[in-house]
């Protein structure tokens, strides 16, 4: 009964319109931060640390506003793909015309930040991409996902050895891959790297997938504009990762902190970045 009502909610939340939608996942982004011991502990830690690192002003309930609003802009982006793409302004195109027209794929980077999940639906309408993505714990909660994200030109693949053979196919064709680089990895498939100053467990998929394939890599953000108004979707083509995985990750580390800080309230704190998985090596001191 609980999971039927939960879903009903979340088709509730997707089928308003966009502003309302947002108005909801904003009080559901304070209702979790002020209920939470855990949520807000973990918020509060890693965007406090980043905000003094950086120096950007701190807005903490804004934060949390907007990290519910990630969650309705996904619902709604999933309900709504047509009315989304028309509500996505897109700058920088040309950055990624001449990226994939290079000929030797896209390696596409979308931290969790803002709507993200408009970004793979634009590029969609261009040419097929082949996304890496982990399955939720819950089954049904991944029936959900998997429904809400599946899309013509878009291709899903786990994050296993499998998928990331799918992907490596992907680049040989000429086509383009997704990854979200502000993941943890599991043990064993990361290195620990510097993030807003913090040692986080860091992937090294981003470049050992570009570097193998002399791949273009593009960071993407979709920076939410006013209630109810959309997106604003931007690109930025990376420098070429260095071949020493240990420096890549740094510089990852660096491009995704370049795209957070375009407007720090709109990314998804309260995830534990900085956790030690298991099967990894101790982080350094």
């Amino acid at each position: 009964m609980r999971t039927l009502l939960f879903k009903l909610m979340l088709h509730t939340i997707a089928a308003m319109p966009l502003g309302f939608a947002q108005v909801i996942g904003g009080a559901l982004g304070l209702l979790a931060f002020v209920g939470s011991k855990h949520y807000r502990s973990l918020f509060k830690q890693h965007y406090l640390s980043a905000a003094t690192q950086n120096h950007f002003p701190v807005r903490i309930w804004s934060a949390a506003c907007a990290s519910g609003m990630l969650f309705s802009d996904s619902l709604w982006i999933w309900r709504n793909p047509s009315k989304a793409l028309s509500s996505t302004e897109i700058s920088n195109w040309e950055v990624v015309d001449k990226a994939i027209n290079e000929g030797h794929g896209l390696v596409m980077l979308t931290p969790h930040f803002g709507g993200f999940e408009i970004i793979p639906r634009v590029l969609a309408q261009h040419f097929p991409a082949t996304i890496l993505y982990r399955p939720a714990r819950q089954d049904w909660l991944n029936d959900v996902i998997e429904g809400g994200r599946a899309y013509p030109n878009m291709h899903f693949v786990p994050t296993n050895l499998q998928g990331v053979r799918q992907m490596t196919r992907a680049l040989t064709r000429g086509e383009a891959i997704g990854i979200l680089p502000d993941q943890v990895p599991s043990g064993g498939d990361g290195i620990w790297a510097s993030f807003f100053g913090r040692p986080a467990y860091t992937t090294t998929l981003p470049a050992r997938l570009a570097n193998r394939h002399h791949t273009p890599v593009v960071m993407f953000t979709a920076k939410r504009k006013g209630l109810g108004e959309g997106w604003l979707m931007q690109a930025s083509r990376l420098d070429a990762f260095s071949e020493d995985p240990g420096i890549s990750c740094n510089e990852l580390n660096a491009a995704i902190e370049a795209a957070i800080l375009i407007a720090p309230e709109q990314f998804i704190w309260a995830y534990n970045r900085f956790k030690h998985p298991l099967g990894a090596e101790p982080p350094p001191h």
